[in-house]
C-alpha cells in the first residue's frame, strides 16, 4: 500500500511512493571489451522533497568487501515534465509571479499522457564529470527512464547514454541500469533491491 503524506504538493503524488530512505544491495555486471567486470554492492538512496514540485535524489553505494569501499554518489532532482509557466520560480533564483500552476490533484490529472501514465524528468549528476538528464514516465509504482542528454567534462570518462527502471514490488524498490560506455553499446550494468529504513 502506497501512503501519501500529508500536505504533499500535488505534482509529487505521482512519485510520492519513492520517498523516503531505501538501503539494501544490487551486482555490478558490465562487459568491457574482454573484461567480465562483478561485484556485489551495499546502495543508500534517498528521496525527500522541500515543499517545491520536485523529488531530491541522493545516492550512494559501496563494494560489499572488507574495507566497505566507496564506489560511487549521484545526486539529482525527479519532477513531472511539463512546461514551466510565470507562477514557478526560475530562471535561477527569480520568484514565481501569480499563482503556482498545477496547485491540487485536478489541474495534475491532466498532465497524464495517452498512455494515462505521467511524463518525468530526472537530472541526475555525478562527482565524476557527468550529468544526465533522463526522459521516461511515472506509471503507478514503475518508473522508466532513457537518456534525453549526457554532459561530460574534459576529464570524465567516456559514458555516452543509458536506462533506469524502478519499481516497486513486495514494499521493495527493485531497480536496474543499462549503460553504454568505454566504446560500448547499451548493455547491462546494474541492479538491486532495497528496502525502506525509514
Amino acid at each position: 500500500m502506497i501512503e501519501i503524506p500529508t500536505g504533499l504538493d500535488p505534482e509529487l503524488v505521482p512519485l510520492s511512493w519513492l520517498l523516503g530512505v531505501w538501503e539494501g544491495s544490487g551486482v555490478l555486471d558490465y562487459v568491457v571489451g574482454d573484461e567480465h567486470v562483478q561485484h556485489e554492492f551495499g546502495h543508500r538512496i534517498s528521496f525527500s522533497h522541500d515543499g517545491l514540485p520536485y523529488l531530491n535524489y541522493n545516492s550512494y553505494t559501496w563494494l560489499l568487501d572488507e574495507q566497505q569501499t566507496p564506489l560511487v554518489a549521484e545526486t539529482g532532482y525527479w519532477r513531472l515534465s511539463r512546461p514551466l509557466r510565470d507562477g514557478d520560480p526560475g530562471p535561477a533564483m527569480l520568484p514565481g509571479v501569480g499563482p503556482r500552476p498545477y496547485a491540487d490533484t485536478e489541474s495534475v490529472e491532466t498532465l497524464r499522457n495517452d498512455a494515462g501514465a505521467f511524463d518525468i524528468e530526472v537530472s541526475i549528476v555525478h562527482p565524476d564529470g557527468v550529468s544526465e538528464v533522463y526522459l521516461g514516465q511515472v506509471a503507478g509504482p514503475r518508473i522508466d527512464l532513457a537518456t534525453d542528454a549526457v554532459m561530460r567534462t574534459a576529464g570524465a570518462k567516456e559514458y555516452a547514454a543509458a536506462t533506469r527502471l524502478y519499481g516497486l514490488v513486495d514494499a521493495h524498490l527493485l531497480w536496474a541500469w543499462d549503460i553504454a560506455a568505454l566504446g560500448q553499446d547499451l548493455r547491462t550494468h546494474a541492479s538491486g533491491r532495497l528496502a525502506k529504513v525509514d
